[in-house]
């Protein structure tokens, strides 16, 4: 939910911050791609709800792709209309985290094989190993 911490630990962040809308808070977040590939870039709006479930809480954040006028699609960066995510946080009993995560998007332009093989192979799993540390950080910067 912190997009100013996000930008310093996700090194694929190209932009990434949020304003308000008809009412609403939303995201753009710009991603960057590998050469010779155009980044990608979101407008999404997302919820956190925090419940109580029996003494245990649980944070889920929700969050869509939506578009509105004021953020047009940019020259050179492939704009990414389906996108959508659910995540679930709770505690494991110990001193950790049980994270539930569903998460879609279609990135639309030619994607070369090789690097959605790369991407579920390799990317994927970078990724939470980089945010399991950023979130440890975290905790212990605030």
């Amino acid at each position: 939910m912190d997009l100013d911490y996000r930008k310093q630990w996700d090194q694929y962040v190209k932009e990434l911050y949020e304003n308000e809308y008809n009412g609403e808070t939303v995201v753009y977040w710009q991603v960057k791609y590998p050469f010779p590939m155009s980044n990608r870039d979101y407008i999404y709006i997302r919820q956190r709800r925090d419940l109580d479930m029996d003494g245990q809480k649980i944070h889920v954040v929700l969050a869509q792709s939506t578009s509105v006028p004021q953020i047009p699609e940019r020259s050179g960066v492939v704009r990414v209309n389906q996108y959508k995510q659910s995540l679930v946080i709770k505690s494991d009993g110990k001193k950790g985290s049980k994270v539930f995560m569903y998460y879609f998007d279609n990135p639309g332009g030619q994607i070369p094989s090789w690097l959605i093989n790369w991407v579920a192979k390799n990317g994927v799993p970078n990724f939470l190993k980089d945010m399991a540390k950023a979130c440890q950080k975290y905790r212990k910067k605030t």
